[in-house]
């Protein structure tokens, strides 16, 4: 019975750990002081404005793991989608959005 306990435990610690968050999971605020929702969708990440003049909207997918994130940005007040990563360090998220890889803007969020 104890030993059947114990195997449990072991099992659902483990299982606990393979499922943590990744570190781009988060609010996050905005280079503008909008606040921005980073949740798991899907096998990605959504982007998703939670405060400001286009709260709700969803602005970014980005896959990746650990501190790199690869995937597509949206500008807010056009709609135009570009390629676009993010780059985790600590409570700092470096977002880059670029037009054919050549054409970027950059922009650091900070984690709340």
């Amino acid at each position: 019975m104890i030993r059947a306990f114990i195997i449990a435990s072991a099992l659902a610690l483990s299982a606990g750990l393979a499922h943590a968050d990744e570190p781009i999971v988060g609010n996050w605020k905005t280079a503008s002081g909008d606040t921005a929702q980073i949740a798991a969708c899907g096998g990605s990440y959504c982007i998703t404005l939670k405060s400001g003049k286009f709260s709700g909207k969803k602005i970014g997918t980005l896959a990746g793991t650990g501190s790199t994130y690869d995937g597509e940005i949206t500008d807010p007040k056009d709609d135009k989608t570009y390629s676009g990563s993010g780059s985790v360090s600590g409570d700092t998220l470096r977002m880059k959005g670029c037009v054919m890889k050549v054409l970027c803007k950059s922009q650091t969020w900070t984690r709340l």
